[in-house]
């Protein structure tokens, strides 16, 4: 793609600032990406089921089954949404189609879903566990070898308190990631990926041994979901709880009950925040992985519901079984006991898992949003600053954290309550986004590579039949919840309400700030955009320093770069990374590009210690969805020989090189080399180099080498060998050896460092080994003097 530059004209005594349009993002394949959104998704099934036939009675299965249909039909809208120039989620769609104040209602009634998604899984995980203790126990209290302390004085078997043991449970979950985000928790595809691999098994087991448990004990299908089948509670009618139209319900019931399945769908918005990471080709492979979450979840939520009715008696499937019906299918299949209570608790270990990770993909995706918002201008910069410690958005995350913590506590743990207000955010941002969708085919009539089916075309007119018939279900179940849903309209409106004030009055003083930034910047600084850094955009040669600058107490690693580097043959670059929440943009436009207050003093900061030590810098600003591949593809692109940093407050010196070589490995070629220098305050730094490099050998290893080749050469059919022929041969021999039998050469290669390490003494070669963990690349660290 050819790049475009807007050039501002030079001015004396203005340093270069330019600033990135693409988001520097590391990319995935779309098993990981399928992952990520089932842990989000899967974990309503453990819940979703319990909390329809609570509101609908006993053919709840059913309208789980045809949500998890008609969730494709939903995915679809997502994914033609994401074919499109406008990328991001529900936010960017709808404020491209709609406009801004649109817009922040949306954005109001999908934090409304994210906030909830938290509470509902943690109480859920909760529920699981507590389930599982107050069965061993009554178990217990069963046997008389531990009926003496199952049991209380009365006689009755010791049991939780399940309300409010899951309430205090899910407190402590919610913690637990609030601090993890504080901290800038690692987010990492492998770790979903494993967790799904794990649920995998055990959906195996759980749908192949229902369906024989099903089979041998002759169990009947759950009643149809026709209006004389649906047994609502007085709950679920809502508002119409004392009106006659509640008696005669009809389609308006079947919506009804489908209203209150909805909850099950969840998961959609976080395959748009997903998509800008899916590898090439990124529509097949995300065309791939909704497929892959359809079957999915189609067979774990859909047919584990209808399973679950089928197997429980009656008498305890919504008394005892209501918030943890997987556990409560384990205890009704056809075995011994002692291999259903161990598969009991393998669920319930999944179950804390999954449910957990939706916690904190809860609070991950909400500073998302909140951040992309923020962005935009319409969320005051004083959410956007910076913890001092950790560089995290802090005061967004504690905000999601503590609203998370007040739904838990005035709840008191009710799943029931919950998940009533938990669909209205769900069905509400699902509306938003597809009428935009609606909209958008309207204004924009130019090619997309997804359409949802089925579309009439009349002439020059094409008709999106499909889509208006998503839009037309999505919109009517959202509106028939308003009047049978008390709990979540009340909650919901006066949550999105909330909202929409708040962004309203921050927008309002927003614009006021970022035109009196604006003018400062481009009077201390030449401002350029370009939609990929290069080295002509910052006008240096190849060979510079590259050094990374999060904060503007700390300029301790641009101090040590300038003590070290003649700016005369090295050029210097400052490197600020603008992090894109979950579901930003892979594409920032220029008119977007608003600086903070933080920014701007880390600029200024910047410039100013390069002019104390006499020296000229250049900076640039990239959009980054992860900090360290912003770092290596920044210096790739600009041909750098160092990079610069300072040592992080949650890793090592050594992680970082690690993160560092992981995201040089995923470069396309070709790639350059670098010296990555890690810069602690007291400024004695290490150094490690990046990509395939000659090792450091001992002397006594060249010795050998050279002994070797001596000896070797006394032969005549070796007068044309090479010191290198000799190191080849051992390492093809290591490798032969490594193939035959791991253990054995990985024992001897062990004792071999072992006995090298305790003959090196001083002047010994200081070096970290490459680890199983960091393939295909090296690092070698050494320490640099301290400034």
């Amino acid at each position: 793609m050819a790049s475009k530059r807007t050039y501002t004209p030079p001015v004396p005594n203005r340093v270069r600032l330019v600033v990135a349009s693409s988001v520097m993002l590391t990319f995935i394949s779309f098993w990981r990406a399928a992952a990520i959104v089932l842990n989000d998704l899967g974990s309503s099934a453990f819940y979703a089921g319990g909390i329809a036939e609570e509101a609908v009675g006993k053919s709840a299965p059913w309208l789980i089954l045809g949500t998890m249909f008609f969730s494709y039909a939903v995915r679809a809208v997502y994914v033609e949404s994401c074919s499109m120039y406008t990328r991001g989620g529900v936010y960017r769609i709808v404020k491209e189609a709609l406009g801004g104040t649109f817009a922040k209602v949306s954005v109001s009634a999908l934090m409304f879903d994210y906030v909830l998604t938290g509470p509902i899984s943690g109480v859920s995980a909760g529920q699981y566990i507590v389930g599982l203790l107050n069965g061993l126990l009554s178990q217990a209290a069963a046997s008389p070898k531990y009926h003496h302390w199952a049991v209380n004085a009365a006689g009755v078997p010791h049991q939780f308190n399940v309300n409010h043991t899951s309430a205090f449970i899910a407190i402590l979950i919610t913690i637990f990631f609030w601090w993890q985000n504080i901290k800038g928790i690692e987010e990492s595809s492998e770790k979903a990926l494993t967790i799904m691999k794990v649920t995998t098994v055990m959906v195996i087991i759980l749908i192949g041994w229902g369906l024989f448990s099903v089979g041998h004990i002759g169990a009947t299908l759950p009643p149809f979901p026709t209006p004389a089948n649906f047994k609502f509670s007085p709950d679920a009618l809502g508002f119409l709880r004392h009106t006659q139209f509640a008696k005669n319900l009809g389609l308006f019931g079947i919506l009804m009950a489908f209203g209150h399945s909805v909850l099950a769908m969840s998961g959609e918005e976080s395959l748009a925040q997903v998509n800008r990471e899916i590898e090439h080709p990124k529509l097949k492979n995300l065309k791939r992985a909704a497929l892959v979450i359809a079957i999915y979840s189609m067979v774990f939520t859909g047919l584990g519901s209808l399973l679950a009715v089928m197997l429980i008696p009656d008498s305890v499937r919504v008394s005892v079984y209501r918030d943890n019906l997987i556990a409560g299918m384990a205890m009704y299949m056809v075995g011994p006991l002692a291999i259903r209570v161990a598969f009991r608790v393998f669920v319930v270990i999944v179950g804390f898992m999954i449910l957990g990770g939706a916690v904190n993909t809860a609070i991950v995706g909400s500073t998302g949003v909140l951040m992309r918002v923020a962005e935009d201008g319409v969320l005051a910069d004083w959410f956007r600053k910076p913890q001092k410690r950790f560089g995290t958005s802090y005061r967004i995350v504690n905000m999601v954290a503590l609203i998370q913590l007040f739904v838990i506590v005035v709840t008191r743990g009710d799943v029931i309550m919950i998940g009533e207000a938990y669909a209205f955010g769900v069905i509400w941002s699902f509306t938003f986004n597809a009428l935009a969708m609606l909209v958008l085919r309207w204004k924009y009539k130019g090619e997309r590579g997804a359409k949802v089916p089925v579309n009439l075309r009349i002439g020059k007119t094409e008709l999106p039949i499909g889509l208006f018939c998503v839009f037309l279900v999505l919109f009517t179940t959202a509106v028939v919840n308003l009047f049978t849903k008390s709990v979540a309209t009340v909650s919901g409106v006066i949550f999105a309400i909330g909202f929409f004030i708040i962004f309203s009055l921050s927008e309002r003083d927003n614009k006021r700030r970022h035109k009196q930034t604006e003018r400062q910047m481009k009077e201390h600084f030449q401002l350029e955009h370009s939609e990929e850094v290069g080295r002509d955009d910052l006008a240096i040669r190849p060979g510079g320093v590259l050094v990374t600058m999060r904060d503007a107490a700390t300029p301790h690693a641009l101090k040590w770069a300038l003590a070290r580097t003649d700016t005369d043959e090295q050029d210097i670059v400052v490197l600020a990374a603008r992090m894109m929440g979950a579901g930003g943009p892979e594409y920032v436009d220029a008119s977007e590009q608003l600086f903070s207050e933080h920014e701007q003093m880390l600029f200024t900061k910047a410039v100013s210690v390069a002019e104390s030590f006499g020296k000229h810098i250049g900076l640039v600003v990239v959009p980054a969805g992860d900090i360290f591949a912003a770092i290596v593809r920044t210096a790739n692109s600009l041909d750098v020989a160092a990079v610069v940093s300072g040592l992080s407050t949650k890793l090592t010196a050594q992680e970082q090189a690690y993160h560092v070589g992981q995201a040089w490995e995923t470069l396309p070629e070709p790639k350059r080399q670098f010296t990555f220098y890690v810069v602690p305050p007291t400024g004695e730094a290490e150094s490690f180099h990046i990509g395939p490099h000659a090792p450091t050998i001992p002397a006594s290893d060249v010795q050998l080498v050279h002994r070797l080749w001596l000896n070797m050469r006394r032969d005549p059919h070796m007068d044309d060998l090479h010191h290198s022929d000799i190191v080849s041969f051992a390492l093809t021999r290591l490798a032969a050896s490594y193939a035959n039998d791991r253990t054995v050469t990985s024992q001897q290669l062990r004792a071999a460092i072992d006995d090298g390490s305790q003959r090196r003494g001083l002047g010994a070669v200081s070096r970290f080994e490459d680890t199983d963990e960091s393939p295909g690349y090296s690092l070698t660290a050494s320490r640099t003097d301290s400034f």
